[in-house]
């Protein structure tokens, strides 16, 4: 995708403030956090969405909730907690079409979100 933010950021062409990168995911600071601590970890692969998600895609969507975990506990999150949120279109607010899940935590959140 040549018009996806998300893939210029995996592709160095825009500044982010990484936290976190492997093979398979890359992990940076939102832009509007939510949360003292609000990331987010996409694919580097492109998927617009979780409904474009195939079958053959479920590895990949069970390591980014492991890359999750992991980058959760490096922040210091494990013990208080965190949460993990999926957009997907745009009555849930999904604005970049490229996959990525929230990492949100350091302090309480409400529930119900939204």
């Amino acid at each position: 995708m040549t018009d996806c933010l998300f893939c210029h950021i995996i592709n160095k062409e825009i500044p982010s403030k990484l936290v976190y990168e492997d093979e398979q995911v890359l992990a940076f600071e939102d832009i509007k956090p939510q949360a003292p601590v609000h990331l987010l970890i996409i694919p580097k692969r492109h998927i617009a969405s979780l409904k474009e998600a195939e079958e053959n895609d479920q590895n990949l969507l069970g390591y980014i909730l492991l890359a999750a975990r992991k980058i959760a506990r490096d922040k210091g999150l494990a013990e208080s907690g965190f949460r993990l949120v999926i957009n997907t279109g745009p009555d849930a607010g999904q604005e970049v079409y490229h996959l990525h899940v929230h990492l949100l935590g350091g302090r309480g959140l409400g529930w119900p979100p939204g």
